[in-house]
Parts: C-alpha cells; structure tokens; sequence
C-alpha cells in the first residue's frame, strides 16, 4: 500500500476471531488513531482481546517513537477495561515487527 492503514482485529475469550476492522486510512508517513476509537470498537464488537496492525509504506517495519508510545498507553487501557492487547504489529516489505517480540507489552 502506498498509505498506512491501521487494522484492529477483536478476539472472544479463546482467542478466536470476531471481527476485523479497517480505522484508519492514512498518509504516506502516518495515520492518526486514537485509543478511544480503538477500544469503541472492541466494546462494539465485545472483544476480550485484540490485536492492532498498520503498515509502513516505506517498507521498514521497525516502530516509531509513536508506535511505541501509543502501545504501550493502549496496553495500560486494555488492562484497565479488561481487553487486553495482545500484539501491536507493523508490516514492511516482506517483513513485520511485532511489540510482543520487541518487548513493549508489559
């Protein structure tokens, strides 16, 4: 893709697949999403998890200071409403970063 698209992906209690949801369709360099659309989503579609995506049109997976930030105040909210997140992943060309693997979401 030539703009960034953020998926949100809402899982049941046995982490199976509910819903998918496309929020946001961004610029070349970002897309702007908030935690509070985030989470109305998952309420809506009554996730006990979920797992955030996006793309970086540039091809370079690794996160940003903004990706980092973001989740980590989205793990600390899920924590709080109980909906955990259980991964933040950023997709590049043929290759992704996952904020499970890189250490983010504690």
């Amino acid at each position: 893709r030539d703009t960034e698209c953020v998926l949100l992906v809402s899982l049941d209690a046995k982490g199976q697949m509910i819903g998918e949801k496309k929020l946001s369709d961004g610029s070349v360099r970002m897309s702007l999403i908030s935690p509070r659309q985030i989470f109305l989503e998952a309420l809506h579609a009554k996730a006990v998890n979920i797992i955030l995506l996006h793309n970086h049109p540039s091809g370079d997976p690794a996160p940003s200071r903004y990706d980092i930030e973001l989740t980590k105040n989205l793990y600390k909210l899920g924590e709080m409403m109980d909906i955990l997140l259980l991964d933040h992943i950023i997709i590049g060309d043929n290759s992704y970063s996952s904020m499970k693997e890189l250490g983010y979401l504690t």
